[in-house]
């Protein structure tokens, strides 16, 4: 049975979508979640102040949708907490908006959790829109080299599932406060993970389940040299939340030097490339990761 309104009854899956300035690939995400799903669910999209007009495209088109229009972009994850509070469903999915998703890949991911009370989150297989399959499981963290230790033995071998689409029980992601509103953008899910299994559950992945995912859409205006230092600075959020000072220290000495090691390595190929352009490209993005690892002061804003 499709959830509508607001909902006055217990659904087996509460679904979130976070949106900000992709009313295209949100109108096809919806398209997609409302086409076939064997389970009873209920939708939210919150809207991180978009200018491209993805409120009022979503209430015209999806009435059923509980959507809530925030004045100001408050993150990824602060969005996702908004509308957490008001979730009735048994499980909550968290969905990018830059997703499709496959008939019945919501019925598979509940039955999944249902028959695994191990595991705390799990996500679906991920594909590419060239239908090549994309990764979205990772068996390290950031920093796992030095930071391996710190961590100490957790249960499973998934260490995070992209978060794209990650399903986890409402009542587990309120008792962990569900994402941490410290991380922007980028980091929320990895220490999603890392949180979970702290509690002494497992992550996992729904093989029968399947997304079709663009990826970076909500980016889609910011330079490139601006968006890996979002990931460098959510990085370094992560390594001070759940590594030693001692630790952070390291990574950030060995991720300093390397970058410096490729940036004088690149210069050295500019001279003779006949790609240049490709090579501009990831110039920037170690003069990026160089500077902010500079000192500790770049690493620990975010």
């Amino acid at each position: 049975m499709q959830g509508q309104g607001r909902a006055q009854q217990f659904m087996d899956v509460s679904i979130i979508i976070v949106s900000y300035n992709t009313a295209d690939l949100t109108v096809a995400c919806l398209e997609s979640v409302f086409a076939s799903q064997r389970v009873s669910y209920e939708v939210f999209v919150v809207d991180n102040a978009s200018q491209d007009g993805s409120a009022g495209i979503i209430r015209e088109k999806f009435p059923q949708v509980r959507l809530v229009a925030n004045e100001t972009n408050r993150g990824f994850g602060a969005a996702n907490n908004q509308a957490l509070q008001d979730c009735s469903g048994r499980y909550v999915i968290f969905l990018n908006p830059d997703t499709t998703v496959e008939p019945d890949s919501f019925f598979k991911m509940a039955a999944h959790m249902d028959a695994h009370p191990r595991v705390g989150l799990a996500g679906p297989r991920v594909f590419n829109p060239d239908g090549t399959r994309q990764d979205s499981v990772s068996a390290r963290y950031p920093g796992h080299r030095y930071g391996a230790a710190d961590l100490g033995v957790l249960p499973g071998n998934i260490a995070c599932v992209l978060g794209a689409c990650q399903i986890a029980s409402a009542s587990l992601l309120r008792e962990l406060g569900g994402f941490d509103e410290d991380f922007f953008l980028y980091g929320e899910d990895q220490d999603l993970c890392l949180r979970i299994r702290k509690r002494g559950l497992e992550i996992g992945v729904v093989d029968d389940a399947f997304i079709m995912h663009h990826g970076g859409q909500s980016e889609r205006g910011t330079l490139p040299e601006e968006v890996v230092r979002k990931k460098i600075r959510a990085e370094y959020l992560f390594y001070r939340k759940h590594y030693r000072p001692e630790t952070v220290r390291k990574i950030r000495r060995w991720q300093h030097v390397q970058a410096l090691w490729r940036i004088l390595s690149l210069r050295l190929q500019y001279a003779f490339s006949l790609h240049k352009d490709a090579l501009h490209g990831k110039l920037s993005r170690y003069r990026v990761i160089y500077n902010e690892t500079r000192s500790g002061s770049h690493a620990n804003r975010n």
